[in-house]
């Protein structure tokens, strides 16, 4: 058996026995337990009751988390003409067409978020089988195909998170980073547990949310009391 490092028995130790936490005793749990060399990011994971397989089943969305998520978020527009300018300068990390299209189909993906104009989807459409499964294909029912790509953009930079449950009905995301007060991440947790609240499909059976779990990048993860995470 591997040898644990000191760091990972004090963190385990710490965790030890505790679980089904408020989500403010996690927070401060897992914060004060986040102590690698960067800046750890809190990430929320979430099991529902919920069958992916199934359309009426699946849950996705966006929320904008009220203190940002602490990542700087790189954005990619398809537009062409004023649109291309209006997103440069709402400022999207990278603008294109057809040249950019070709450049993501050469292997080259330097962007976080994927936004396109209704016009572009022909062009969009075509990468489907390389920005879906990196779940950057721009969607009109997330926001991110849209005439409105200031807005888009902005929100983008500005602390939105897009969501979706994947296969085992589980929908994870990073709500903050360590350095965050406390206070500031038990109001970006909540407000993302609101947000997949909101979204239960019309097909979900049963109980919609089972499991919330909080953890650091690098540390152990600790369960939060469900009937805890929505806003109070």
């Amino acid at each position: 058996m591997a040898k644990l490092g000191k760091r990972t028995r004090a963190a385990r130790e710490a965790f030890d026995g505790k679980e089904n936490l408020t989500v403010e005793e996690a927070v401060s749990l897992v914060k004060g337990n986040a102590n690698a060399k960067f800046d750890e990011t809190i990430e929320l994971a979430m099991n529902l009751g919920v069958d992916t397989r199934h359309a009426d089943q699946m849950v996705r969305g966006t929320v904008t988390l009220p203190n940002g998520t602490g990542k700087t978020v790189r954005v990619a527009v398809f537009a062409r003409g004023d649109k291309a300018e209006e997103a440069k300068a709402a400022g999207a990390d990278i603008v294109g067409a057809e040249d950019l299209m070709e450049t993501i189909q050469g292997g080259t993906i330097e962007f976080d978020r994927c936004i396109a104009t209704p016009d572009m989807m022909p062009i969009v459409g075509r990468l489907g089988k390389i920005l879906g499964p990196r779940n950057l294909m721009p969607n009109p029912k997330v926001g991110t195909v849209t005439p409105d790509v200031t807005a888009a953009v902005q929100a983008a930079k500005g602390g939105e998170v897009q969501f979706r449950a994947e296969k085992g009905g589980v929908v994870h995301a990073g709500v903050g980073k360590a350095s965050f007060d406390e206070a500031k991440l038990v109001e970006n947790v909540r407000a993302f547990c609101d947000a997949v609240a909101r979204a239960k499909p019309s097909g979900a059976k049963g109980t919609y949310m089972q499991k919330v779990s909080l953890s650091s990048t690098m540390g152990p993860g600790v369960t939060v009391d469900v009937a805890n995470v929505t806003a109070q």
